[in-house]
Formats: C-alpha cells, sequence, structure tokens
C-alpha cells in the first residue's frame, strides 16, 4: 500500500473519534478548535455531551464513525477494547471505505498494532498506532508527546491532527513501534514514581516543609515530569486521575509480557507493578498512579497529610 494521497484540511476532511474520557476528551476538543468536522462515539454518551455541545457529531456505533469520517481516532481503555472498537461485527474496519485511516491512541499491545495493521491492509485501509504520554495535563494542553507506528507517508499527511494535539510528535517506525516506545515510558515512569514517592515520605518523615524541598530538587538532576507534576498533587492530597491505576497497571502487564517474549529480565518493572497492584488492593484503582504513595505509606506506618498542616488522608 504504497497510493496514499489524503490531504488533511479543517473544514474538509472528515475526522472522526472514539472515546471521551480523562484525555481523549480534551484530545477531540483540540482538533474541534483547529476547525475539523468530527463524528464521536463514547460507549456511556454522557461523556460525549461537551463535545456535542460544541459541534460534533453523535455516532450509534464505532462502524458509523469510521462511515462518516476520513481518519479516525481512539483511544479507549484496554487492549480488548481496542480489538472490539476496530475488529468487532460493530467495529470501524466493518464502516470503513478504502483510503480511510484508523488511529489508535490507547497504550495498547505491540501485537495488536500489528494484527490490525494487517486486517487494514486486506480492506485497503490505513492503520496507525500513536500512543501518547503526558497524562491530563497534557492532553488539556495539547502538549502530548505522541510516539507514532505506521507507514510513512499517512504519518506524515496526518501532521495537522498531530500538532493540534501534541508538542512532541516523532515517528518510530512500522506498525507496533509506537506502542513499544510507549512501554519504553511506561517503564521509565513505573520507576520513577517509586523514587518520587520514597523521597516525599523521606522529607515528611524527616519533618521537612514539602513544598520547600520541591523547590530544592525539582529542578536539579533529580528532576522529571512526575516530580514537577504529581509531587505537588501529592502533597495536597489529590490522587485523582490523570491517568487511572488500573490503566498503568494494564500498561505494565503489557510491558512486562513483551519483556518476557524478548528473554529480559526487569526486575524494577516487576517491583513497580507489584507496588501499584497493592495500590488497587487498597481499593484505589481508579485514583490517579500518584496514589502508589498511599501504598508506600502504608509500609512505614504513615498517615500522609493533605497539606501542610496536620489533617490527614485516610489510606483505607
Amino acid at each position: 500500500m504504497s497510493d496514499f494521497s489524503l490531504t488533511v484540511r479543517p473544514g474538509v476532511t472528515r475526522l472522526g473519534w472514539i472515546g471521551t474520557g480523562v484525555m481523549g476528551s480534551s484530545m477531540c476538543g483540540h482538533l474541534l478548535d483547529a476547525g475539523f468536522t468530527i463524528t464521536v462515539f463514547n460507549r456511556s454518551p454522557e461523556k460525549a455531551q461537551s463535545l456535542l455541545d460544541r459541534g460534533a457529531i453523535w455516532a450509534e456505533a464505532p462502524a458509523d464513525v469510521a462511515a462518516a469520517s476520513d481518519i479516525v481516532f481512539s483511544i479507549v481503555g484496554f487492549p480488548d477494547d481496542v480489538a472490539e472498537i476496530t475488529l468487532g461485527p460493530s467495529g470501524t474496519l466493518t464502516g470503513a471505505r478504502p483510503g480511510t485511516v484508523l488511529v489508535d491512541m490507547t497504550t495498547s499491545k505491540p501485537s495488536l498494532a500489528i494484527e490490525i495493521d494487517q486486517a487494514c491492509r486486506q480492506r485497503g485501509v490505513y492503520g496507525v498506532d500513536a500512543p501518547v504520554s503526558g497524562g491530563d495535563v497534557g492532553a488539556k494542553a495539547a502538549k502530548l508527546s505522541i510516539m507514532i507506528g505506521g507507514q510513512t507517508e499517512v504519518v506524515q499527511a496526518l501532521q495537522p491532527c498531530w500538532q493540534a494535539m501534541g508538542q512532541t510528535i516523532v515517528h518510530q517506525g512500522g506498525p507496533g513501534a509506537g506502542q513499544h516506545t510507549k512501554m519504553v515510558n511506561q517503564i521509565l515512569i513505573a520507576n520513577n514514581m517509586i523514587g518520587v514517592c520514597e523521597s516525599l515520605l523521606y522529607a515528611y518523615r524527616a519533618g521537612l516543609d514539602l513544598e520547600n524541598v520541591l523547590r530544592s530538587v525539582a529542578s536539579g538532576a533529580a528532576g522529571s515530569w512526575s516530580l514537577s507534576n504529581l509531587a505537588p498533587r501529592m502533597i495536597q492530597g489529590d490522587f485523582e486521575p490523570g491517568f487511572f491505576v488500573r490503566h498503568f497497571i494494564k500498561d505494565l502487564s503489557i510491558a512486562l509480557e513483551e519483556a518476557a517474549r524478548m528473554d529480559l529480565a526487569l526486575p524494577g518493572l516487576a517491583l513497580a507493578k507489584q507496588f501499584y497492584e497493592a495500590v488497587k488492593a487498597q481499593g484505589h484503582q481508579m485514583a490517579g498512579t500518584q496514589a502508589l504513595l498511599l501504598a508506600l505509606a502504608s509500609l512505614s506506618g504513615v498517615q500522609w497529610p493533605n497539606d501542610k498542616h496536620d489533617n490527614a488522608v485516610s489510606l483505607a
């Protein structure tokens, strides 16, 4: 398939969007702001209402989204969801015409991205895997890092869409390469989050002012996105999701599966997954990934303050 010739232009190119959750709603909103006509679907219709109020068009099924679109973006929860909305009986591939582009931005399995690409090719459709990093903050600010796998000319043609949603846009290679890159990203985050949480616990037990500590360390060699963006939330006792714990456990499971397939021993990743399983067991699977602090605090009997005073957040 090398005859791709779609020119992407707001007001002309018809977009579809599936998945209007914490990140998807903001990402789709940026494309609306850029002037694109967008048809949307979400399993919970009420979560798409804000986009409909801004001019998006509702569809009853993923296949209907594809039938009305030149390019369909999706960002859902789990690999099984990706397979259902793409390859299922009412999936996008069923409604897609030859030449349509199906872009999955979910963090999913590299092997599934390759499977979808192969199924697309059989129907004259183009598949792209483009997972993102940056959480709700990056999605709202259109500053996501977008990691892309797919055919070069297709990826290049979608540049107006990438630019509306992200800041760091890198074509990593063929089908599945975007997902593999996202696994690298998640491994880095998982291990870094342990360090962020343990450092805050140390500072708290040592009696330091946590906000002052961040002022000293966040801009130095120890700095990281998680330290700058999530540590302030932890200090305030804000464990609302920018990215769900249950989805992060899914990502770490995929990374461990891929590592095993490649005969890699990644003990740090395995330990991080076990800690996040503990977060889930404590009832925080719908919290943000910064809730790892709660699991680690419980190991030392620390009741975490929700601000610089002595009020406490329950660990139950």
